[in-house]
């Protein structure tokens, strides 16, 4: 295995989870809602998307909001740029299932169903600053690397 997705337990039979690109010469897995779920007004959610994410050492995969969140489905991604780890992928936490952690930017509540298109993953490579030292082991899932 060298870099690609798969289902965690929770949704394992949800096969239309996978993600995919649209096209060929798109640079993004499209991910998709793993469940309905209501957001009120400036609220933000995690939405669950399914699946884990599995890569080589010196590898991390972005997740980025879709375009069309914001106008066609009144949400942002909060965080702007999602960052999952190598590490991420099973951990004890949660398996390394994937959100999307959103607002909704609008005055009334918005439903995500689920299949939904939610956000787009692109594998990349990541460099490492001269002297890195960095020797810690995850503990955790989601946000668990900080205060």
């Amino acid at each position: 295995m060298i870099r690609g997705f798969k289902l965690t337990k929770q949704y394992e039979n949800d096969t239309d989870l996978i993600p995919k690109r649209s096209t060929k010469h798109a640079a993004g897995y499209d991910l998709k809602a793993a469940k309905f779920v209501r957001i009120e007004p400036r609220e933000i959610a995690l939405i669950p998307l399914g699946v884990k994410a599995y890569m080589r050492e010196g590898e991390v995969l972005k997740l980025y909001d879709r375009s069309s969140n914001p106008r066609k489905k009144g949400i942002v991604m909060i965080n702007s740029v999602g960052v999952i780890d190598c590490d991420y992928y099973d951990n004890p936490e949660n398996e390394g299932l994937i959100y999307a952690q959103v607002q909704n930017i609008t005055d009334k509540a918005v439903t995500i169903a689920r299949g939904d298109r939610i956000a787009q993953g692109v594998f990349m490579p990541h460099l490492l600053a001269d002297g890195d030292q960095a020797d810690g082991e995850r503990k955790g899932g989601f946000g668990s690397t900080g205060e």
